[in-house]
């Protein structure tokens, strides 16, 4: 149970380098594009959209990991299954439709803080860009 237990931790550990990584590439974008202080509707909204799958596509690529982990050690019955666990364990849907070996077990939990705070993230990410938004526009426009 021990071993099970570090190779989540490091999992997890991984799971905050991939969303590091991608919303630093995010950050630095960001800062480039001028839909950030654009005082129309469309451009900052694209803007927004493209944050949003961007957050997503990071969220499916941890859940991807998780998923490997439960497919290579047998503890789930195949990569699909595991990746459908994965998905309701990170978000912490928990339909509990599919349940894992009582030996993994504390692994789905960690998985499911895990998910709790990348998505925490992910919205902290979200918030500062919106914030940033309605800070670099004039005042007439920011209530509009």
């Amino acid at each position: 149970m021990i071993t099970k237990l570090l190779i989540a931790l490091a999992l997890m550990a991984l799971c905050v380098i991939v969303h590091a990584i991608g919303t630093t590439g995010a950050f630095r974008r960001i800062h480039q594009t001028p839909a950030l202080n654009d005082p129309g509707f469309w451009p900052p909204t694209w803007l927004l959209i493209r944050i949003a799958g961007w957050l997503i596509l990071l969220h499916l690529i941890e859940i991807s990991l998780w998923a490997l982990l439960y497919a290579s050690g047998q503890a789930m019955p195949n990569l699909h299954t595991a990746f459908y666990f994965s998905a309701v364990t990170y978000t912490t849907t928990g339909y509990g439709d599919l349940v894992l070996p009582e030996a993994w077990r504390l692994v789905g939990g960690i998985e499911a803080l895990t998910g709790i705070l990348m998505c925490g993230w992910s919205t902290g990410f979200f918030f500062a860009v919106v914030n940033r938004m309605y800070r670099s526009r004039p005042a007439e426009t920011a209530g509009n």
